[in-house]
């Protein structure tokens, strides 16, 4: 049976299996390569067993409209696959499938775990961000619809390279879900309604913080691991692994807040230091702050910083000509979204549980559903019922747009959008040539340090 056919009839019987009981058909049908318990269980496999993927998975595994399962996994690193098979284990054993045939370590391991899927089953992807093309592609090949950690593309080149993928799996009607969860939380999407209905006017300005104590060090390589995987181990530190903690820290803020606008970007100044890394040898800034301008000429001032000791804060703002509002509070979930008479916005103080009532117009009803388990209730659902789904475009848009604050920090120069799309510079072009005993992309200097970022030195690339 074709390719085409076979995941055709698989998404059909998803669909119709998940609303008729005891079909008598199946007697017939090619069952997926690992014989599930019931023959309408999509079929799960994990590439990138660290700590957001282990998390996805659970969300995943914890939806409701039918039965899932995971049945394969694959990182670079035995020690994070056995963790996290024990971690999903312990909270879901009757949903996990994954004996040790089925347990893949090394950088061909995607391509084992995705093998042992059929068409029409889902891949995760959460390895850094610079191995995503790479496993997108294998996927599409083999027909499997994808969920894809954040940030999706580092630099330009890889920018278009997952738009063009993302049209190849729109074509092959593939489900594909980037994790900007933010725009699949319930709450956000009332207030965004609130907004467009006008209730704060034109929006004039936005703010957007993600001040922490620290994040994104790493020492000098030590003895005993190779200089690629020290670098794979500390992917945040390591600009063309994750695009650094801007990226990857970053762009939901950016992301959120250029979706309550209905807009990207279209420019970009910023600046930033290093100043308290110690003997770190990473390549990020401590403290960033960027000037985003929208079309019509309104700004989003983002901040960032990665500092112990300090104020934080974790949160985004909107100000509007009639009043102003919350996105974000201070993290993901619950975002607490509200909305306010006038400018002054209540700082939420540590262990408030209420919105403070001045100026209060409207705040969303607590508790929240974690947006987390919302955008797996979102893709499986569309799986499920046949309807097209596919966030990649806006995950890659996304992607870029942080990459462009990033770099207008890290050069000291004014980019756009459009001169970050086509620029040329690929950080790592040959990730998929990769072995475990090979070199990195990014080799060490005499003393074990990297280069780093020098605005007005170092103009065109950012290292």
């Amino acid at each position: 049976m074709s390719e085409t056919k076979d995941t055709t009839s698989r998404r059909t019987f998803l669909r119709d299996s998940g609303r008729i009981a005891g079909v008598s058909t199946l007697a017939g049908m090619t069952l997926p390569y690992v014989h599930a318990a019931e023959n309408n269980t999509i079929q799960l496999a994990l590439v990138g067993c660290g700590g957001r993927g282990t998390g996805a998975t659970e969300n995943a595994l914890g939806i409701k409209n039918g039965p899932i399962k995971l049945v394969a996994m694959a990182d670079v690193f035995p020690q994070k696959l056995s963790d996290s098979h024990g971690r999903l284990r312990g909270r879901f054993p009757s949903q996990m499938d994954v004996p040790q045939e089925r347990q893949f370590i090394g950088f061909d391991a995607f391509r084992k775990a995705l093998d042992c899927l059929k068409p029409g089953d889902v891949a995760i992807l959460a390895t850094p961000p610079a191995f995503r093309w790479v496993q997108f592609r294998y996927a599409i090949d083999k027909g499997l619809n994808v969920f894809m950690e954040k940030p999706v593309t580092v630099d330009g080149p890889t920018t278009r390279r997952m738009i063009a993928l993302g049209e190849e799996a729109g074509r092959k009607n593939l489900k594909v879900g980037v994790g900007l969860m933010i725009r699949h939380c319930r709450a956000r999407q009332e207030l965004l309604k609130r907004i467009r209905d006008g209730q704060i006017g034109d929006i004039v300005a936005m703010r957007g913080y993600r001040m922490g104590s620290g994040g994104g060090t790493a020492p000098v390589k030590p003895e005993g691991i190779t200089e690629l995987m020290h670098q794979i181990r500390l992917f945040h530190s390591f600009l063309w692994a994750s695009g650094g903690v801007f990226s990857d820290y970053y762009i939901h803020q950016i992301d959120e807040l250029s979706w309550m606008k209905g807009a990207w970007p279209v420019e970009a100044m910023a600046v930033g230091g290093r100043h308290y890394r110690g003997n770190s040898v990473d390549q990020n800034f401590d403290v960033y702050a960027v000037q985003y301008t929208y079309p019509d000429g309104t700004r989003l001032f983002f901040d960032g910083r990665n500092m112990p000791g300090v104020h934080n804060e974790f949160a985004s703002y909107i100000h509007g000509s009639k009043g102003s509002a919350v996105v974000s509070t201070d993290a993901h979930t619950p975002g607490r979204p509200r909305i306010y008479t006038g400018q002054n916005i209540p700082r939420w103080q540590s262990g408030q549980k209420e919105p403070a009532p001045e100026n209060l117009v409207w705040a969303f009803p607590q508790p929240e559903r974690s947006p987390y388990d919302w955008e797996w209730d979102d893709l499986i659902a569309a799986i499920r019922d046949d309807k097209p789904y596919n966030e990649v475009k806006r995950g890659a848009e996304a992607s870029l747009v942080a990459s462009m604050g990033r770099f207008a920090a890290h050069t000291g120069q004014l980019v756009t959008f459009d001169q970050m799309m086509n620029h040329d510079h690929e950080f790592a072009p040959d990730v998929d040539k990769l072995t475990l005993d090979g070199p990195s992309p990014l080799p060490a200097g005499p003393d074990g340090k990297y280069p780093i970022p020098e605005p007005g030195v170092k103009k065109t690339r950012e290292y």
